[in-house]
Formats: C-alpha cells, structure tokens, sequence
C-alpha cells in the first residue's frame, strides 16, 4: 500500500502541528525531514513553493499548508474527537495566532537574538495574545472547552516558541494556565514522537513510517 509522503522540518512550528495531527489521528505516512537550504527535488516537483509541511497523497494531490494537513489527517480519523468543536471561533483563533501572534513572535525573537532595545516591547506584543490563552484556560482545561480539540495542537509550537525566547522570564511568568496547558504536552509520549530526531531524505533512504499508532 502506498503511504502518503510528508515532507517535513523537525523544529518548524508549521511542519511540527502538522505532524501532531497526524499523531491524533493514528494514520501512517512516510516522513521525508529535510533541510530549507538543500530542497530535494521530488519535494520541489510535488509544490513549487518549497515549503514544509508538504503532504502528497496517493492520489497525486498536494497539500502545501499546514492547518489544511492538519484538517486532511483528522478529516480522515479523528479517534479523540479534536474537530467536535469544528466552529468559526476555533478557525478564527487559529488564524489570529497564525497571522498576528507569530508576526508578533519572530519580532521577540529577533529582539531577544541581536540584543535589541525594544524586547520588553516586543514581548509585551505577544503577551495580548497569551493572556488570551490563560483566561481561556482559567475557564476551560483546554483552549475553547474543556476537551482538547485543534486548536489546542495548532496552537502548542508557537506558545512552545514563546516560552523558550526568555527562559527565566517565562518560568516566573503570571501565566500558570498556559505553563500547565504546556507541559502537559511537552512531557507527554506524544510530543517525544513527534519530535524525535531522523536521518535526513534522500532519494537512498529507507523508508520512515511515522503513526500515532502504538
């Protein structure tokens, strides 16, 4: 049986949810890692954009962003319910965390990165969206109910991201929701899968099967 191929980057936020989901979803795919500077050709053939995650099913259709993966693998199987809240408030926080909380982020990064002046400004700008995410979760166990749904995966590598810029500062942070909502994922079997290291693609390679399945 012909698995469909995922090619991926192993710390990319965008290819790490996506790899989440299909994790959720139990299905199998071949996973390709690969580097932005050295593209393999079958990944630039199957997308011209060249970017990760990019899926490419059996059937030959192309998948080049992220949540549209994410929404593919659990359209597909969704063993844990993660679309049961499937409601224009769980796309729309989505897509503000996409659009204006990652802007957001890589300005902090920088800021953090190259000793800049304005990084207590920059953090600040993130902060919005992270207190956000802490009175929801004051409410709920979980982002939008007390089920884990998707944006609680959509979301986890960007507050991830978020957490590692200023260490210390995060650790003694006003947000013990978050910082519970996020441990819980980073200390779980699941995020060590995800996660784990392979040998970079290549057209020699074996093949590697990645599945949520035990």
């Amino acid at each position: 049986m012909t698995l469909p191929v995922l090619y991926s980057l192993r710390n990319c936020p965008f290819a790490m949810r996506a790899r989440l989901a299909i994790y959720k979803s139990k299905l199998s795919i071949e996973l390709r890692d690969v580097v932005l500077n050295n593209k393999p050709k079958e990944m630039l053939a199957a997308s011209q954009k060249g970017t990760v995650p990019t899926l490419v099913l059996p059937s030959a259709q192309v998948i080049d962003e992220s949540l549209e993966v994410m929404l593919w693998a659990l359209n597909e199987s969704d063993p844990d319910d993660l679309l049961h809240s499937g409601s224009a408030e769980t796309l729309t926080l989505i897509a503000q965390f996409d659009d204006q909380f990652k802007s957001c982020l890589e300005q902090y990064k920088c800021a953090k990165r190259y000793h800049e002046s304005n990084l207590a400004e920059c953090r600040q700008a993130c902060e919005v969206y992270v207190k956000d995410l802490e009175q929801r979760l004051t409410e709920h166990d979980y982002i939008i109910n007390d089920k884990e749904s998707l944006a609680d995966i959509a979301l986890l590598p960007f507050i991830r991201q978020f957490a590692k810029v200023e260490r210390q500062w995060y650790l003694q942070s006003p947000y013990p929701k978050v910082k519970r909502w996020l441990n819980r994922y980073l200390q779980s079997a699941m995020f060590t899968k995800v996660m784990a290291k392979y040998p970079l693609w290549s057209e020699n390679s074996e093949m590697i099967v990645f599945t949520g399945k035990k």
